[in-house]
């Protein structure tokens, strides 16, 4: 053994030791997130529909979860047959961007091109879901008109956003 490898094996030991690596590895490699329940997708899709029902603007409505995964679905009587994938699409890509679609669209519309290749629903209708500041998933709205879809999802998600700050209710 050389006396430069023994000088790195020296002051490698002498790092084991201290715990440089020990306390690098102690870090939980794991987080906790919080994600949509079956019971409040299913909240959201009846907030959804309230609002499609007051507008007279039938649509297709999707929920995911954080990670764009559906968990409810419905499409009302009287809507295209594009509009579940479009729905879909939306909430997908407002939950895994975290954002509005609409700020989606309207980068692409301001010469933002990435946005074209990247397998994103880039028009308005999608909208995350929070509890506080966190996504804890989406939804996507798909009927007749891109203003129906902002409104129904603006409406689904500030009924999410109040009950889910309210907590859950006593029993």
């Amino acid at each position: 053994m050389t006396l430069s490898m023994r000088k790195i094996a020296y002051f490698g030991l002498i790092f084991l030791q201290a715990g440089g690596l020990s306390s690098a590895w102690a870090a939980d490699p794991t987080i906790t997130q919080k994600v949509i329940s079956q019971a409040g997708a299913h909240q959201v899709v009846v907030a959804a529909e309230q609002e499609a029902e007051r507008l007279h603007a039938p649509c297709a409505i999707a929920v995911v979860d954080s990670n764009g995964i559906l968990v409810a679905f419905v499409k009302m009587d009287d809507v295209r047959a594009g509009s579940p994938d479009l729905a879909i699409g939306k909430a997908r890509t407002s939950a895994l961007l975290q954002r509005p679609s609409a700020e989606t669209e309207s980068a692409i519309n301001g010469g933002r091109q990435a946005f074209i290749t990247a397998d994103l629903m880039a028009l308005r209708g999608g909208m995350p879901l929070k509890v506080g500041e966190q996504v804890v998933g989406a939804i996507g709205i798909a009927s007749l008109s891109k203003e129906n879809d902002v409104t129904i999802s603006q409406a689904a998600a500030a009924a999410f956003a109040a009950l889910s700050n309210a907590g859950p209710a006593a029993h």
